[in-house]
């Protein structure tokens, strides 16, 4: 089924259908072996999509941290998006997120013991990590927003589609939003219906299974997102970490500057009756203005100071953070809202963690020190 396109969009379909030429072309090349591909001999788990925006790669690449990280040492590989360095760099906690990405130093910051780097040409960073001394080597690298990259060939290719703009009614760009045709989904080991609603019926689901239309060899599954209290971005001026019904009567400026900002804006709605939204475009770094514009909005409302509030999410913390421009009073105010990934089925949890820590088993060298 084709969704409607926007007359603006519609009328790019001709050089859609150009796009769609060269990355077949890409493809075919790389299915025909005539652009190589390599193989590492460790698990590399790849976490991507076919379509430009938000999926949840950074929430689902932190909970397979927290999957393999208490028997594994884990690296997470990025591209590092929007960075202004360039080349192989090892995020710090203490990197800035213009030299690294915001998501790669989100990750450094939240799993410090997690070995992150940053670097556009995937193959020869992984070559890089596993000549890393023995004793501190990862054992299985997370590629993160690898999928288009397949000058590495992962083990395992974990591809993400949001539950709110289904693939299969999407067109290629500029048009649409996919990088790649559908059939692209077909590399795909495991397929993950990302930012579900919780009350989804079992003809949701029956929706999801057909249009995707998957191979036996493919698993689906099905996630939402659980959203925490909400925490202080400076907690040396502001300690209290608040939870999400205190803001019952607060007024609440949201900023964000993320690719799909709309299922916090929902979340947040049925917390407060006074919210103000403001969006950015995705991984934006914010300037003066940006928040001088939210500052005079704040002090325009006629209501107690301490009823007003700033929030973000946790990857924009991550860049307001290095922002050297905020005034005391702002960093006071100013909040993010954390969130992690949570499977809609119980059992549909264990299999996914099962088939994770048996394909990482399945490696010899891991099999041996899972022994020990």
């Amino acid at each position: 089924m084709d969704s409607p396109v926007p007359d603006i969009r519609r009328s790019l379909l001709p050089l859609s259908w150009l796009y769609g030429l060269g990355v077949n072309f890409r493809n075919r090349l790389f299915d025909a072996k005539i652009l190589k591909q390599h193989k590492f001999d460790i698990p590399v788990i790849c976490v991507g999509n076919i379509t430009v925006g938000g999926t949840g790669k950074t929430p689902h690449i932190e909970y397979l941290i927290y999957l393999l990280s208490s028997r594994y040492k884990v690296a997470v590989l990025s591209r590092g998006y929007k960075r202004k360095s360039k080349g192989f760099r090892i995020v710090d906690v203490d990197s800035k997120p213009q030299d690294v990405g915001d998501e790669p130093l989100q990750i450094k910051q939240k799993f410090p013991g997690t070995l992150v780097v940053v670097d556009k040409n995937r193959r020869s960073a992984i070559e890089k990590i596993q000549s890393i001394d023995i004793e501190e080597r990862p054992q299985v690298i997370l590629l993160d927003d690898g999928f288009q990259h397949r000058y590495v060939t992962p083990s395992l290719s974990i591809l993400l589609v949001d539950s709110n703009r289904p693939v299969y009614e999407d067109k290629l760009l500029p048009a649409g939003n996919l990088r790649e045709p559908l059939q692209g989904k077909d590399r795909a080991s495991i397929v993950i219906v990302t930012k579900c609603s919780r009350d989804m019926q079992p003809i949701d689901f029956r929706i999801y299974e057909n249009g995707l239309d998957l191979f036996p060899y493919q698993d689906l599954y099905f996630t939402t997102f659980d959203y925490g209290n909400l925490i202080p971005v400076f907690p040396e001026l502001q300690p209290e970490i608040l939870e999400p019904d205190d803001l019952r009567k607060k007024h609440v400026f949201l900023i964000t500057g993320i690719a799909s900002p709309q299922p916090l804006v929902e979340k947040l709605e049925l917390k407060t009756y006074n919210l103000y939204p403001k969006y950015f475009p995705d991984h934006h770094f914010f300037k003066k203005e940006d928040i001088e514009e939210v500052v005079r909005e704040m002090n325009a409302l006629d209501v107690d100071d301490d009823d007003k509030m700033i929030v973000t999410t946790e990857k924009d913390a991550v860049r307001f953070h290095a922002l050297s421009f905020l005034d005391e009073e702002v960093k006071k105010r100013l909040y993010y809202i954390p969130i992690e990934v949570v499977f809609l089925e119980k059992n549909e949890k264990e299999s996914f963690n099962k088939k994770i820590n048996k394909h990482v088993r399945s490696y010899q060298s891991n099999s041996r020190l899972s022994k020990k």
